[in-house]
């Protein structure tokens, strides 16, 4: 009960995408119900909810849903023990057993499971990838629920979006505003990022959630971070960084990583492999 009051309590809070969500998502129940507006309109069809974060269920272009399925969030969702991934730290096919749930089209919530990080961290991008115990066609059947599929091309300035959580059960919309050349946070830095216009006002617990083509069962990215009072470049107040090194933070501006790059470290048999040539992801 007390976990409940405090849930509802935070419906109103400040806090912003990087830290640490307010409370296990996963032992709310029936939250929807309490988020019913502010879902209103939105598929959340293959939306996941996880105890800290949000995320999707996504297939890569061309993957047969006899594959093991994937979810896609933040890297700074994974619960590293001792805090996030540091900067450099990249985690590859590491058994990792982690409870989620998923949403299907009426907003009826279904348990999954991820046996596997396929690929995690916070170098250049903020991404992970799990592989779930099922397969996609296990889950169709089960639960008549479909992945987004992973965009394979870079987005376009003014494009509509949604951004869809799982955490929170409620949506945003709005357009990409522009590209970012660089954002440093603390002491991540991230590449080419998306900055959105007015609308997806972004909160804890957003994060990890998928940046869909409006009205598409389209990822085109995913939401991680937002400053929060306006402070330059630290923790929880990410600061732009232009090609020739000027400087700019402004308090409320939230942002998200790009996605089609992971379509350059993929093998024929969708494998992410970080020695590929083409392989635009870090090491």
């Amino acid at each position: 009960m007390k976990l409940f009051i405090l849930a509802l309590a935070l419906l109103s809070t400040s806090a912003f995408a990087l830290p640490v969500a307010p409370f296990d998502a996963l032992k709310i129940e029936n939250f929807k119900a309490r988020n019913q507006l502010e879902a209103e309109g939105y598929d959340f069809e293959g939306i996941v909810k996880l105890s800290n974060c949000s995320g999707s269920l996504v297939i890569f272009h061309g993957m047969p849903f006899t594959a093991k399925a994937i979810v896609m969030t933040n890297g700074h969702c994974i619960q590293k023990p001792g805090g996030y991934l540091n900067p450099g730290e990249v985690w590859v096919d590491k058994a990792n057993s982690r409870e989620m749930k998923i949403f299907d089209k009426k907003m009826k919530l279904f348990p999954i499971k991820a046996t596997k990080i396929l690929f995690a961290t916070m170098t250049n991008t903020d991404l992970a990838f799990y592989e779930l115990a099922q397969t996609y066609l296990e889950i169709i059947n089960t639960t008549s629920v479909h992945p987004f599929i992973l965009d394979t091309f870079r987005p376009t300035i003014g494009q509509p979006i949604e951004i869809i959580s799982g955490y929170w059960d409620r949506g945003y919309s709005c357009e990409i505003e522009n590209f970012v050349f660089k954002i440093k946070e603390g002491q991540w830095t991230w590449l080419d990022s998306v900055r959105y216009t007015a609308g997806c006002d972004t909160i804890g617990g957003t994060s990890g959630s998928p940046i869909i083509a409006t009205g598409e069962k389209r990822v085109i990215g995913i939401n991680n971070t937002s400053n929060e009072n306006g402070e330059e470049c630290t923790l929880n107040n990410p600061c732009e960084v232009s090609a020739n090194g000027n400087i700019h933070s402004q308090q409320g501006i939230r942002y998200g990583q790009q996605t089609f790059n992971v379509y350059t470290c993929l093998t024929p048999d969708f494998k992410i492999d970080l020695n590929l040539s083409t392989c635009d992801l870090p090491k």
